[in-house]
């Protein structure tokens, strides 16, 4: 169905759906999270807990950075996919390399939660809220 506008141009108002698909897609990339800056965690794990911090650096999807905690310090790969964040780091304990995989959710710019795995050998739940002096960045 083609309408005028009140300039004479044609508008074809066949494609709706397609025009509500990309002004959703758009909105999502503008609201995409970053979670750039200094993060404490509170770590629940099968038999222990912790309270980690992370600094992440956030460059499009990639996410870099560092962990802070128990297991010493280490170097922080991932990525950041609309509200979903995931990232590993690997630490050594008790000799042996571990690698801690981390996934979940973004809740608000300065709120997130989720699930780890310490490589099998410990899983448990994640909370993070951002540094105070870091949630206006």
């Amino acid at each position: 169905m083609n309408v005028y506008d009140n300039l004479g141009i044609v508008m074809n108002l066949s494609r709706p759906p397609q025009v509500v698909l990309l002004l959703l897609f758009l909105a999502g990339t503008v609201l995409a999270a970053d979670v750039t800056g200094k993060w404490n965690f509170q770590v629940n794990l099968d038999t222990v807990s912790g309270s980690p911090t992370f600094t992440f650096k956030q460059d499009g999807e990639r996410l870099t950075g560092t962990y802070a905690g128990q297991l010493g310090s280490a170097k922080v790969s991932g990525a950041v996919k609309g509200d979903s964040i995931e990232f590993s780091f690997e630490a050594e304990f008790g000799g042996d390399k571990v690698k801690a995989h981390y996934t979940g959710k973004i809740e608000s710019p300065a709120k997130m939660s989720g699930s780890v795995d310490y490589a099998g050998l410990a899983k448990g739940t994640w909370t993070a809220e951002k540094a105070a002096n870091q949630k206006n960045e």
